[in-house]
């Protein structure tokens, strides 16, 4: 350790394992089961929606969302998200995480269940309400990106702060499949409740009358983790590293992580004021930009260019469900057959692809780190998009439908064995401690950036489900990923080394640089 690194530090960095961690780890991660939750339910919901406010009285075409429409409700929570990145990350390093944290969870409960209750007169009415929800829903879960990533990576020690947050980010992928196990479950239950005979038009009313019901219950279901977890959020104390560094408060920083660590730290007021004046740069300034611009260029790009990929590899659903005998056409069932029909398939592919893939980086991430499992994780995303993109006609034949499967997974798996993992770890950790949770938010926000690419651009670009377009979008994100994984270049591995010793706040860059300057001085002086 550097000499002027201050006790309160050392203590955190040199922790065992111990029960508050693992307590951290479930609180922050609540958050992101909701995240996740919220999100994704909207894809089985959209379908309802489609059924229940836009079908034609007495057409055969059951009836879907319009496209632009569908844009709108399955997009308006990521525009939420980026302004809710932005504004809570800049204000968890002006005002505190703590403070912040408990702002957009009540926000995200709030808004969670309001959707569920969108009213109106007319189609039009009841879309609109929903949008206007769905995106404060956003706007809090933006919050949670930056806020959670910061109270893990400065609350961890330093041997095992990888996988604590990327554990926090593992419970998005259970929180993917509860969005479609309770869709599954409340449809299910619908189904089976509805006693009129088939084809009738008691069960056709009934069935749409329940549907209605489902879709709310589904989205209100959304604030029950969140509300669960509010009461602890609010117990923990302010991150040791905020109170010290940032609001300069020696005295509460030791009394508040010596009672989380059960030891006695020293205050050390003197050398605090020394630290803080040996790191006190404003993030708009050359300073910054020498030390951390390449960085910051690296955790924006990445996250950018992985979410153009992330968001669209939905693109191949269409012909995959159907192959797999997951899904059925429109046409040949209810509302709420298809509503757990869709579930079902999500359920499948995110617990075989998408939940081993977080699991693995938390796994593996101490032994190997992240910028190789970053670098690994596109590399095979590019290849098994490139080989769908190339060989989408013959994989989509019946007889080939399992290795299609196992392509189609194999891209999920990677992508959080990988870069969807990996890109949320080190923007908490590669900034000082006055700008880590703006900085995480500005690479989150790009992140979200590139879904609403994905969103806006490559999806509606394949809307109409023409084959030749698909195949060349996939192709499209094979070289997106690749520029991702050069880009990974840009960052550095931050794996068994303390927050402040990453971002040189223990003096280590200040002493690199003025050795670089006396040996400079040194060799003019002998010249």
């Amino acid at each position: 350790m550097a000499s002027n690194n201050l006790s309160v530090l050392e203590a955190l960095d040199t922790a065992r394992t111990q029960w508050y961690h693992a307590k951290a780890i479930i609180i922050a991660g609540m958050g992101f089961f909701t995240d996740a939750y919220d999100l994704f339910c909207i894809s089985t919901v959209s379908k309802l929606l489609g059924r229940l406010y836009f079908s034609k009285h007495g057409s055969l075409d059951p009836g879907k969302l319009p496209d632009h429409i569908n844009n709108i409700v399955t997009g308006v929570a990521l525009i939420g998200t980026v302004a809710g990145q932005l504004i809570f990350g800049w204000l968890g390093d002006k005002l505190g995480r703590k403070k912040v944290y408990g702002i957009t969870l009540i926000l995200m409960v709030i808004c969670a269940i309001c959707s569920g209750l969108s009213f109106g007169y007319s189609p039009k009415a009841v879309i609109g309400t929903l949008c206007f929800f769905r995106f404060w829903l956003g706007f809090g879960i933006g919050g949670d990106y930056p806020l959670s990533a910061t109270i893990m990576s400065e609350y961890a020690n330093k041997r095992t702060r990888g996988a604590f947050i990327a554990a926090v980010f593992a419970m998005q992928g259970v929180g993917i499949i509860f969005a479609g196990l309770v869709s599954m479950i409340v449809s299910h239950l619908f189904l089976k409740a509805n006693p009129a005979p088939p084809f009738s038009m008691d069960h056709v009313l009934s069935t749409q009358r329940n549907a209605d019901y489902a879709w709310r219950i589904v989205l209100m279901l959304g604030a029950l983790p969140a509300l669960l977890t509010y009461y602890w959020r609010m117990k923990m104390p302010e991150t040791g590293r905020y109170t010290a560094i940032i609001q300069g408060n020696a005295k509460q920083a030791a009394s508040d992580m010596g009672r989380v660590l059960d030891i006695e730290i020293q205050e050390e007021q003197e050398k605090l004021a020394m630290f803080k004046s040996s790191n006190d740069y404003p993030l708009l300034s050359w300073k910054f930009f020498d030390r951390h611009g390449r960085h910051l260029i690296g955790t924006m790009s990445t996250w950018f260019l992985l979410d153009i990929a992330f968001y669209s590899q939905n693109l191949t659903q269409k012909d995959i469900f159907p192959a797999m005998g997951l899904t059925r056409k429109a046409r040949d069932v209810n509302a709420l057959e298809e509503m757990f029909l869709t579930s079902r398939a999500m359920f499948i592919v995110a617990m075989f692809g998408t939940f081993p893939g977080y699991w693995f980086t938390v796994a593996f991430i101490e032994k190997i780190g992240r910028f190789y499992i970053q670098l690994m994780g596109f590399f095979f995303m590019s290849v098994f998009m490139f080989i769908i993109g190339m060989k989408y006609d013959y994989l989509t034949k019946r007889e080939n439908r399992w290795l299609f499967a196992g392509l189609y997974g194999l891209t999920f798996f990677f992508a959080n064995f990988g870069p969807n993992s990996t890109t949320f770890v080190l923007p908490a950790e590669l900034f000082p401690t006055r700008v880590r949770s703006t900085c995480h938010a500005m690479s989150a926000a790009a992140g979200k950036a590139g879904a609403m690419v994905s969103a806006f651009g490559i999806q509606s670009y394949t809307l109409k489900g023409d084959r030749t377009k698909i195949k060349k979008a996939m192709i499209i994100m094979a070289v997106t990923n690749m520029f991702g994984f050069f880009c990974t270049f840009l960052v550095t591995e931050t794996k068994g080394r303390s927050l402040e010793e990453i971002s040189g706040e223990d003096g280590s860059k200040d002493k690199a640089e003025a050795e670089m300057s006396n040996r400079g001085r040194r060799q003019v002086q002998d010249s």
